[in-house]
């Protein structure tokens, strides 16, 4: 039988670093991959199903640096489970060190090795990566923030900002308003129109096609 051939995963070549992404699971969970481009550098983001699958996609990413690319760490972006599905066995196959939200961490099937608080920066060998803390769709949601130097910043959002809408706060009007109010005062109050969202599941979007209908989202209850 032949053997299908896979999608291309590389979806951003920048100047220091390439970004790959698959589509794992029934819930169609997006798994992040950054790669320095010098050193060989990783960053998982959200290791949320299908162990096979994301092994693949760290194979794919032999081709984006000339170093030898090792996974430095794990990171996800809030502890429910479609998000977390793959994480046990990633840490055993790469040893790779974990890092998640503090007040979700407790909530991960792995132990925690970073508690991530907002505003924490992870230091890679030839990029950053900054925690942005996110309240509401979970305690301890976070998104993580690369900027490019030589161009737009990259947010990866988890289920806490999507094309139309903030995540699931369950029709609590607390929760919604603490997203939404984190949401902008610690995104779109920070970075410019142009920023690329990269959420849990679907597609991309900008800051700039979601910022006009903030105050939708608010109104509406979801």
């Amino acid at each position: 039988m032949n053997k299908l051939v896979r999608m291309d995963t590389l979806i951003h070549s920048l100047r220091d670093i390439t970004i790959r992404r698959i589509s794992v699971s029934e819930m169609d969970n997006n798994v992040y991959l950054l790669t320095a481009k010098d050193s060989g550098a990783q960053l998982l983001i959200d290791a949320a199903d299908d162990l096979p699958a994301i092994q693949e996609l760290l194979a794919d990413a032999d081709a984006d640096s000339p170093g030898t690319p090792r996974l430095e760490l794990i990171a996800t972006t809030h502890q429910h489970w479609d998000h977390v599905r793959a994480l046990p066995g990633l840490v055993e196959a790469t040893g790779a060190r974990t890092a998640a939200g503090a007040a979700d961490a407790p909530g991960l099937p792995v132990k925690v090795d970073v508690l991530l608080d907002h505003g924490d920066v992870g230091n890679f060998d030839g990029f950053a990566v900054t925690a942005v803390h996110l309240r509401g769709h979970t305690p301890g949601s976070v998104a993580f923030v690369y900027q490019d130097p030589a161009g737009p910043a990259h947010i990866f959002s988890g289920d806490s900002l999507f094309p139309g809408g903030v995540g699931n706060t369950q029709k609590d009007p607390e929760r919604l308003n603490q997203l939404i109010t984190d949401v902008a005062e610690r995104l779109f109050d920070v970075y410019p129109d142009n920023t690329v969202v990269h959420p849990g599941h679907g597609k991309p979007t900008t800051l700039g096609t979601e910022r006009p209908h903030l105050e939708e989202w608010r109104a509406r209850g979801w």
